[in-house]
């Protein structure tokens, strides 16, 4: 009885989609590299008489929507990569790939606007949400077989 409610245990909690996997935990790492980058590197350099405090404070939450988002995408991605109707969800990570492509729009659109000199600054952001971009594209594109219903007797 034990063997067979396990069994039946591993077979729904299958791993449907690697890339959605690996996504899941780069976004849950990018959350934590973000946050700790933040409060360690940037966040303390607005701590300064020059700059009023109601900037400081929506410059500090800007950040922090960034790294909540980075870790809401993770989680997503971690539960979608088990979903056995792959075709369902991809709306979902089309939309959440659409999101990463305008952030990177942003980024360097306003670098370019602000300070092109400091374009280069943003080489390693780039890149990482290249990869992820194309992580997840590669995990929409897919083929996927239907899912047949496992009768349990």
């Amino acid at each position: 009885m034990i063997r067979k409610f396990l069994r039946r245990v591993v077979s729904v909690i299958k791993i449907r989609n690697y890339y959605y996997l690996i996504v899941g935990f780069l976004a849950i790492l990018f959350a934590v590299t973000h946050a700790w980058n933040g409060q360690s590197v940037e966040l303390p350099t607005l701590d300064i008489k020059a700059i009023p405090m109601d900037t400081q404070t929506v410059l500090t939450y800007v950040w922090h929507i960034i790294t909540a988002e980075n870790l809401v995408f993770g989680i997503a991605f971690l539960y979608m990569s088990f979903q056995p109707e792959q075709l369902k969800i991809r709306i979902a990570a089309w939309i959440i790939a659409a999101i990463l492509i305008v952030r990177l729009i942003v980024i360097l659109g306003v670098t370019v606007l602000l300070n092109v000199s400091a374009l280069m600054d943003t080489v390693v952001d780039s890149i990482a949400i290249v990869i992820y971009v194309a992580l997840i594209i590669l995990g929409t594109n897919k083929k996927y077989t239907k899912v047949k219903q496992a009768t349990v007797t």
